[in-house]
């Protein structure tokens, strides 16, 4: 049988023939570009339309119009589908803008319950109210052409992004005055490792409240994992609420001790009760430098009558600036307690909420975690200075 003979002579050059090898091969090309280089290093190889389209597994009358197309157009023209006149749009230009200027607007605003809108009802306001507005076009507006318009733009109105508004007119000098009292506490750890046995001078704590921790209790017992059958321990989905409390937290900079207080509530003597704790646990020649947000509690008349009793010196405040609490180290430490100890926490009454955070506290104190903050103050002035 006489072998099958090519029609056409089709040159390629090793750039472009590196690149059909590329493409036959890749797992990221569409499918179409990559079948369309196959055939054509197929053609290339010395087979027929025919052989190359029963090794490759396509119709005749396609590897010609391909090889057809690389002879005219050059061999990577070939692997794009050739532009196509398509149906003239119907959907006018400002049509579009009209329906993406709704779509910056709340669903709210035009008597609907919901907040912002979904794309499914957005598109029936603007079915019902197209022809209104001189868009005639749009009355038969259905979702999926409605997200085509959005996502020229990228306008999506069923999504809620969230942001911090800078409100404190001083955020930044109240941020570097924190700044400024985490440079002490380097300068503090090295005179500590230098004057062992000595009672400090300065002592820092990162203070914050975790309010509202909630004891969750039992309704039946947990499962516990069962090899080859369950992985994981099982409980049952029904619980119980029995209260809450709030831990008061001190994180000491130097040394990584933790100072707790556990209570029901969150108010000034609660403060005033942890400040009083805290006072007994350091020597009366140590000044305390306190690290703390602007909480009503911490500026209240209760509060300062009791600071103003103490010794001068004995207590200074440091107040992070308004939405700054990540300035405050010691939201790393109720990081750490939420994602270790209170994560699926299970107690039988509210008194052993309080005993387990008790012991928690005491657990972080057996290993000390002394917190370094990693901010580099000193930028800006290397910056300036080169």
């Amino acid at each position: 049988m006489a072998a099958w003979r090519q029609v056409l002579e089709l040159s390629v050059e090793a750039e472009d023939l590196a690149q059909l090898r590329s493409i036959s091969c890749s797992r990221t090309e569409p499918a179409s570009r990559v079948g369309r280089a196959q055939i054509l290093l197929a053609y290339i190889s010395g087979l027929s339309f025919a052989a190359v389209a029963r090794k490759l597994g396509w119709h005749h009358q396609t590897v010609q119009r391909c090889v057809e197309r690389a002879f005219a157009h050059g061999p990577l023209a070939a692997l794009d589908d050739r532009p196509r006149s398509g149906r003239t749009r119907s959907i006018t230009p400002e049509a579009r803008t009209w329906a993406r200027a709704l779509a910056c607007r709340k669903a709210k605003e035009f008597g609907y319950p919901h907040e912002v809108w979904t794309t499914r009802l957005l598109a029936q306001y603007i079915r019902e109210n197209a022809v209104e507005a001189g868009h005639p076009c749009l009355a038969k507006l259905v979702q999926g052409t409605l997200c085509k318009i959005l996502n020229q733009e990228e306008v999506k109105p069923h999504k809620m992004r969230y942001y911090l508004e800078k409100r404190d007119p001083d955020f930044d000098e109240k941020m570097a005055n924190v700044l400024d009292l985490y440079r002490e506490v380097a300068e503090l750890k090295a005179q500590s490792a230098l004057a062992e046995g000595e009672p400090p001078a300065v002592a820092i704590i990162s203070f914050d409240e975790k309010p509202g921790i909630q004891a969750i209790g039992f309704t039946a017992p947990d499962l516990p994992p069962i090899p080859g059958q369950c992985p994981a321990f099982a409980r049952e989905f029904e619980y119980e609420r029995l209260g809450t409390v709030a831990l008061l937290a001190g994180w000491d900079l130097v040394t990584g001790e933790i100072h707790g207080l556990v209570r029901d509530r969150q108010r000034s003597r609660e403060f005033v009760e942890f400040l009083t704790e805290l006072d007994k646990a350091y020597p009366a020649s140590t000044a305390l430098k306190l690290l703390l947000d602007n909480h009503s509690a911490h500026i209240s008349k209760e509060t300062r009558a009791w600071i103003a009793k103490q010794p001068e010196g004995r207590f200074e405040f440091i107040f992070t600036p308004k939405h700054g609490s990540w300035l405050n180290l010691v939201e790393v430490f109720f990081s750490k307690m939420s994602r270790s100890v209170l994560r699926h926490i299970r107690v039988a009454s509210l008194q052993e909420l309080k005993d387990r955070l008790n012991a928690a506290l005491d657990f972080f104190n057996r290993n000390p975690v002394v917190p370094t903050w990693s901010y580099k103050m000193d930028l800006p002035k290397v910056a300036e200075a080169a």
